[in-house]
């Protein structure tokens, strides 16, 4: 078998284990031989529309088997998944489309009215609807094997970050990135061949993919995808498949834990519960642990496929309020200026490498260039180290907020606010949120002699961007604080409007 990469993992799984369950969805199942034969036969159709090495082919959709299918098959094909997320509006997803240069766009049905109101998204010359279209379509494909040759440094995924410029760049995972992350997964998790894992996390973000799914298929055990998380199903999924391991960001375990069934309800089949988008509470650790069950969490970031820090379960209590220590087949730093490193408590710049790492930024050289320093890639967050080497992340230099475990960057908003014709300055923070962690905030000076509406301007956003991305309220500001440099003072305007009252 001349592929080494993802698209080889069906075939390789299916001459092992192809009478196990590779993914469950709706009550029905899927074997990894049933797996590899559909694969298969989704590969040849795309070839048979013109698909070749290096080619990209986007997916847009809910969790669904069709989304890994796409995955395997695009891999078997030496050409680039897409993933797109489910929650951007149509002009986000048209860029998506245009920058990566996708030829094929598969789609799930609820999203069917946005793809029709896409006129000639950038090079997109097939369109696939998942559904009938869609199992038409390997019905009629041949299932002889593709023995494509892929290496371990192919692009496997081009997978969108938020980026602080304004426009989402397109991460390049490998073949080999996506594999070292799921090998740092199994050695730092302990997953079995028997896991049940539930899949509520959206696919088309990192976490869902390259944390626990691909793991866990990897590994041989069974996913169970679901195209929404929901606490009421979720307690149901758990007892009727015997789940065992989970991943969620911290609000979804908030709302399990709040659920009124939380009490009575059957974990006893859970493992392994992992946590990640935000730094897990005190609190919320301890009403788990209440329940015999202790959360994993760690740091990451989309650029390292993402696994990075990884804080077990001996240390959840003990360490509180960290990310942990570095995943076993990744290297991470806290530097000051020049690679120097931090003593023990001070502040510096996290900086990873390792084979998980990406190579670079798709179409952006400079940007890739300038995000590395000797082989080290700069996350942009700050941390500090304690004296047993247990790293915590204290703040964000590239200004993102995280909500609900979205990644949200300023400057994205901040380009479509400077955009009204009445608003002359803008910055945009996090606020804190009850439920969902932080929200954005938006602080605008009016024009002189403006009368600036707030609920006006956000109404300016909406379609523009994805409801999570959009700020909750909208501040008026007479100016905003700068250096004498003219350089924006983000850490005084958080200061000064931060707060949930202002």
């Amino acid at each position: 078998m001349r592929n080494e990469g993802l698209g080889s993992w069906p075939a390789r799984r299916a001459r092992k284990t192809p009478h196990r369950t590779a993914v469950r969805h709706e009550g029905a199942a899927t074997t990894y031989a049933e797996l590899h034969d559909r694969t298969t036969r989704l590969a040849r159709a795309l070839r048979a529309t013109g698909v070749r090495r290096g080619d990209r082919i986007a997916y847009l959709g809910p969790n669904h088997p069709s989304f890994l299918e796409t995955l395997f098959a695009a891999g078997a094909l030496g050409a680039v998944f897409v993933p797109l997320n489910t929650r951007l509006t149509g002009p986000e997803i048209a860029h998506q489309l245009a920058d990566s240069g996708a030829k094929v766009l598969l789609y799930g049905p609820s999203h069917a009215g946005l793809v029709a109101d896409l006129a000639d998204a950038g090079d997109v010359r097939t369109y696939v609807e998942v559904g009938d279209e869609y199992e038409e379509l390997l019905a009629s494909a041949s299932d002889e094997p593709i023995d494509e040759p892929v290496t371990a440094d192919d692009t496997c995924i081009i997978m969108y970050t938020s980026g602080t410029t304004g426009r989402p760049k397109g991460a390049m995972l490998t073949h080999g990135n996506l594999t070292w992350n799921a090998i740092n997964v199994l050695v730092d998790t302990d997953l079995i061949a028997d896991e049940r894992a539930l899949v509520s996390a959206p696919l088309f973000h990192t976490a869902g993919l390259n944390m626990l799914a691909l793991p866990v298929l990897l590994k041989g055990g069974t996913c169970v995808l679901v195209e929404a998380f929901d606490p009421e199903a979720t307690f149901d999924l758990i007892e009727q498949h015997r789940i065992t391991f989970m991943f969620g960001v911290p609000t979804m375990f908030e709302q399990v834990a709040r659920h009124p069934r939380w009490a009575d309800a059957d974990l006893s089949s859970l493992r392994i519960l992992t946590c990640g988008g935000s730094p897990v509470s005190t609190p919320l650790i301890a009403t788990y642990q209440e329940r015999g069950l202790t959360f994993l969490q760690g740091y990451g970031m989309t650029e390292a496929s993402p696994g990075t820090l990884f804080l077990d379960a001996e240390h959840a209590a003990g360490k509180t309020g960290s990310a942990g220590v570095p995943h076993f087949f990744s290297d991470v730093r806290v530097v000051g200026p020049g690679l120097t490193p931090v003593d023990v408590g001070e502040r510096g710049e996290v900086v990873v490498r390792g084979p998980h790492v990406m190579p670079g930024y798709w179409g952006l050289p400079e940007e890739t260039a300038a995000s590395f320093t000797e082989g080290w890639f700069r996350s942009g967050d700050a941390a500090r180290i304690d004296e047993d080497g247990y790293v915590f992340i204290v703040d964000r230099l590239k200004d993102m907020i995280i909500s609900g475990g979205e990644n949200i960057y300023p400057a994205e908003i901040e380009d479509l606010l400077l955009a009204h014709p009445d608003i002359v300055e803008c910055a945009v923070i996090g606020v804190p949120h009850d439920k969902w962690g932080e929200v954005p905030r938006a602080v605008v000076v009016p024009r002189e002699g403006a009368a600036l509406d707030p609920d006006e301007v956000l109404a300016t956003l909406t379609g523009r961007l994805a409801k999570y991305k959009l700020p909750k309220s909208v501040v008026l500001a007479g100016e905003l604080p700068r250096t004498a440099s003219g350089k924006l003072l983000k850490s005084r305007v958080r200061r000064r409007y931060g707060s949930t009252d202002s």
